[in-house]
């Protein structure tokens, strides 16, 4: 009985089994060794990962050629050429002649002085305290007459001859309202023998120093300079010595380097005893932006000449000194303005010069010197020059050049108008610059 009921449990067992494997049909039993299988991931979806931070990677720039730019280097000084230049002293002028008569002196002086082609100011010489009595203005003489006894004289006996002395005594007065003079005091003694002359003047005393001139570097490598040059402007000048009479010629350069073309101008200069162009006495011969005013008050010879380059500016001044001034050393000191070549000239950017009464341009924009006249000026002073038949207040002029418009990038911007100009300055001093005397025989 026993065992039967164990038979019936065993199939029972067995049938179960049967309908547990018909219900899965798929089921698969994992084998011992097999390990469990993994969750199949649903599509389209990334479980993140955590980035672990790395060293940032650095590399050296290469090129593929070698760069070659160097740093400009300052520039040296050119050698100086043999100059073919000898310093002329000038000749003793033989412009006073004396006739000794019976009972006066008579005498005869040019006006042309001291042979400089500068005419005096008849009020500005007198024999003894007696101003002149007649003119020739055909021979532009001036006559003085004097009894043997009047107009200071001075008898002296000797053993030969008595003496009668007088003193023909030049004190110039200033030109215009000017603090300068372009001639000097100057005392000649006038002695009748009977009937021998004699004249005398002072010998010029010419200094020792040893001229220098100092050139100031604007920004942006642009150096600024003044040189005095030989009559023909080859060269530079080797000697700094200059007469009353003389003409001086300067020369204002811009050396420009890696700039677009520069036009350089002289704004303002001032001639002084000294190197500080604030002392007293001092003469502004160029001012308000490029007007040489040295001829419209004084009617000197002094203009701006035309252009031979856009980064050289020349002009002549004629010599003068200080009224009263021991020293006859003269420095210049001038401010010089640099700026694109291709912006026209205007009252800003100028060198006007008063020539035949009126005011010329160096380019012959003549209308950007309306500025220029000032009633401070007061009238215009001509002064005769001595050339046979010619009376004038200056110099020959020679225009030439032209303007152009448009302005460049630099470092300076002033707004003119509409347009931006882009300049450079610098300040240059020239000299000391003896002005010796001329002399009467």
């Amino acid at each position: 009985m026993v065992m039967n009921w164990s038979a019936v449990c065993l199939l029972a067992l067995a049938l179960c089994g049967s309908f547990s494997d018909a219900q899965w049909p798929n089921y698969q039993k994992p084998s011992p060794a097999q390990p469990p299988r993994q969750k199949p991931s649903q599509p389209g979806r990334q479980e993140p990962t955590k980035q672990m931070p790395k060293d940032p990677q650095q590399s050296k720039q290469t090129f593929e050629a070698p760069l070659t730019w160097t740093y400009p280097e300052d520039p040296k000084p050119e050698p100086q050429p043999e100059v073919p230049f000898e310093l002329r002293h000038p000749v003793p002028a033989a412009t006073v002649a004396v006739e000794c008569r019976e009972s006066l002196a008579h005498v005869e002086v040019k006006k042309d002085m001291f042979g400089i082609n500068q005419f005096i100011n008849p009020a500005d010489l007198t024999l003894g305290n007696c101003p002149v009595v007649a003119e020739d203005s055909s021979a532009q003489v001036l006559i003085y007459e004097s009894e043997l006894h009047n107009c200071q004289s001075v008898l002296t006996t000797t053993e030969e001859s008595l003496i009668y002395s007088f003193t023909l005594n030049y004190n110039p007065m200033p030109i215009g309202d000017s603090p300068v003079v372009r001639t000097s005091k100057a005392a000649v003694i006038v002695e009748c023998h009977y009937p021998r002359k004699h004249n005398v003047s002072s010998l010029p005393l010419d200094p020792l120093w040893i001229p220098f001139s100092t050139v100031k570097v604007a920004e942006e490598f642009l150096y600024f300079t003044l040189k005095l040059m030989t009559a023909d402007w080859m060269y530079e000048r080797p000697s700094y010595q200059y007469f009353l009479g003389d003409t001086v010629n300067i020369e204002a350069t811009v050396m420009q380097y890696f700039h677009v073309p520069l036009r350089v101008y002289v704004d303002s200069c001032v001639a002084t005893l000294s190197p500080e162009m604030n002392s007293s006495p001092r003469y502004a011969f160029i001012e308000n932006n490029g007007c040489l005013v040295d001829s419209r008050i004084t009617g000197s010879r002094s203009q701006f000449m035309a252009r031979s380059a856009q980064n050289k500016l020349q002009f002549q001044l004629e010599a003068f000194r200080f009224q009263g001034a021991d020293s006859g050393v003269l420095f210049i000191t001038c401010n010089l303005r640099a700026s694109s070549a291709a912006h026209a000239v205007d009252s800003d950017h100028r060198a006007c010069s008063y020539v035949n009464l009126g005011w010329r341009e160096a380019t012959g924009v003549d209308s950007a010197c309306g500025s220029c006249e000032s009633s401070s000026f007061g009238p215009a002073v001509v002064t005769s020059v001595a050339s046979p038949g010619v009376s004038s207040s200056g110099g020959s002029w020679t225009s030439g050049g032209g303007s152009s418009t448009g302005s460049h990038g630099g470092r300076k911007v002033r707004d003119v108008s509409e347009s931006a100009v882009f300049e450079w300055e610098g300040v240059v001093t020239l000299g000391p610059i003896p002005i010796g005397e001329k002399v009467i025989s």
